[in-house]
């Protein structure tokens, strides 16, 4: 039985590395094969394919055909969402994620304070908030709360608002949510200017939609 459980959870998280190198490698180049989507996954052809129609099934990806008989692959906006929740997810599981979010968060708050950025706020509680709240003591960063959806609670002594007005003047929000990143910088984006935004390179959310091609009906075909 604890065998089978095993397996279980090793087949998950084969699928989630599988389907978040192909979202990945769509963003890069949506003019990518499928032989080559293949090769940079590792994985036969055919799965490549398999996977590819269960994306734009999923709503994931739109596909488009291009000259000479070939496709053209495109994130949707919920592609970009699923692609950053892949992420998060991922990294929950690895021993590296205190590692690499110390070092990234302490980069982004190192950066805030060369644009003399000295009160910020974390959208999001949980583990990445807490690394990031130790992190901001290394550069005279004042945290004034954080972003949440739940709002009225306290998170290592600061306020939790959901809200980004109650926490009055802020100069930065930097992104700690694991759940829905992309949503998250969305969302801020609506009410900040862009660049100060924040969200380390771990979390994968892309700072651009680029615009998507009209799909056609067919399926992710066979383009070699």
């Amino acid at each position: 039985m604890a065998s089978d459980k095993s397996s279980d959870r090793a087949s998950v998280a084969n699928e989630v590395e599988i389907t978040l190198g192909l979202l990945n490698a769509i963003e890069r180049d949506s003019g990518l094969t499928q032989r080559t989507l293949a090769n940079e996954l590792g994985i036969a052809l055919g799965l490549a394919n398999a996977y590819l129609k269960r994306c734009a099934k999923k709503g994931l990806i739109k596909v488009a055909q291009v000259p000479a008989n070939r496709y053209a692959y495109y994130l949707t906006p919920q592609g970009f969402a699923e692609k950053s929740r892949l992420t998060a997810r991922y990294l929950a599981g690895s021993f590296n994620l205190f590692r690499h979010s110390r070092k990234q968060y302490d980069d982004l708050l190192a950066f805030c304070a060369t644009r003399g950025w000295r009160r910020v706020a974390f959208a999001g509680v949980g583990d990445l908030a807490e690394i990031a709240i130790l992190c901001a003591t290394n550069h005279g960063i004042a945290v004034v709360g954080l972003l949440d959806g739940q709002g009225g609670e306290k998170f290592h002594g600061l306020p939790v608002v959901n809200r980004l007005k109650d926490l009055g003047s802020v100069d930065a929000v930097l992104v700690t949510d694991m759940e829905a990143p992309q949503a998250v910088f969305d969302a801020l984006i609506q009410i900040l200017p862009r660049e100060r935004v924040l969200a380390p390179r771990m979390l994968n959310v892309s700072r651009e939609m680029p615009r998507l091609a009209e799909p056609t009906t067919a399926a992710a075909g066979e383009d070699g």
